[in-house]
């Protein structure tokens, strides 16, 4: 063995351990710290000349703004048409039953009064039809029509002279008196005294000499009665030129001209005769800016 052979230097291979260090206890670890928020951002000055914001429509709002303005497409317009169109009739139908109505509480009497005016007016009415067709046929058929047409107009100037009070007229009918004692009767009842007369069917009438025509006018005057300015006094007798059998029961009927006058204590007399002659006159007026349009 050799002498420059040196003692194992500490750590190889053989040597003694050297003495290991105390171990560290085991730190905690440090706790995460949440990241800070971050700056709120900082608010933004609207520009001066931005306009204001507009509030959030409610749901009514939105409903209105639906509904106007209109849009009206065609078959909305028809629909709404026939609908208007459907309710004018029915009201028409409705206000006619109503008037209708007006009859129901009408006396017995008064409903036979109505109904034989109505059966009057309707027959002298197809009389009149039946007359113009004849005329018709005689123009058609006639071979002389220039003298038939001469004939008619001659007949017709006689008839309208008796309704203007013109001409003299006659033929069967009745006479009326009102006796009034009292002075009870007054223009009034003696105006409606004629107008039933009228709805009878009379065609010419005559009261005390002053021939009654379309404008007469009947006044109360001192002690009795005024017609078309001319002052009649009582007894005041009608002469009335029309259908007898029409005429006298228009003026019976209950709640009538006669009991109505007999209330004002007058005495009513209604005779039927076959001829009654109607002959006073008016003079005829020439119109001042009528003029014929033939």
């Amino acid at each position: 063995m050799s002498t420059n052979d040196s003692p194992e230097e500490p750590g190889a291979a053989g040597a003694s351990p050297q003495p290991s260090q105390p171990a560290q206890p085991p730190q905690s670890p440090e706790p995460r710290q949440s990241p800070a928020p971050p700056p709120a951002p900082e608010p933004v000055e609207a520009p001066k000349d931005a306009p204001p914001a507009q509030p959030e429509e409610t749901g009514r709002q939105r409903l209105a703004a639906g509904l106007w303005p209109l849009r009206v497409s065609r078959a909305q317009l028809i629909v709404a048409l026939l609908l208007f169109v459907l309710g004018l009739g029915l009201a028409i139908q409705v206000r006619s039953n109503s008037d209708s109505s007006a009859l129901r509480g009408a006396r017995q009497e008064d409903l036979v009064r109505i109904l034989d005016e109505l059966d009057g007016r309707t027959k002298r009415l197809e009389d009149e039809k039946q007359r113009l067709e004849d005329q018709r046929r005689e123009l058609e058929s006639s071979s002389n029509q220039a003298e038939e047409a001469r004939k008619q107009t001659v007949e017709k100037e006689r008839q309208l002279g008796i309704l203007a009070g013109t001409v003299a007229a006659q033929g069967p009918g009745i006479t009326l008196k009102i006796a009034d004692p009292t002075g009870q009767v007054e223009s009034d009842q003696l105006l409606d005294t004629l107008q039933e007369l009228r709805a009878a069917g009379a065609e010419a009438i005559q009261i005390n000499g002053v021939r009654i025509v379309a404008g007469s006018y009947f006044s109360d005057e001192n002690g009795g009665v005024a017609i078309d300015g001319k002052k009649i006094t009582q007894p005041y007798e009608f002469r009335v030129i029309g259908k007898p059998q029409d005429l006298e029961p228009a003026l019976n009927i209950p709640g009538g001209v006669v009991q109505t006058l007999e209330k004002e204590q007058a005495t009513v007399a209604v005779t039927r005769s076959a001829k009654i002659v109607v002959d006073a006159l008016r003079a005829a007026k020439q119109p001042d800016y009528a003029r014929s349009s033939s």
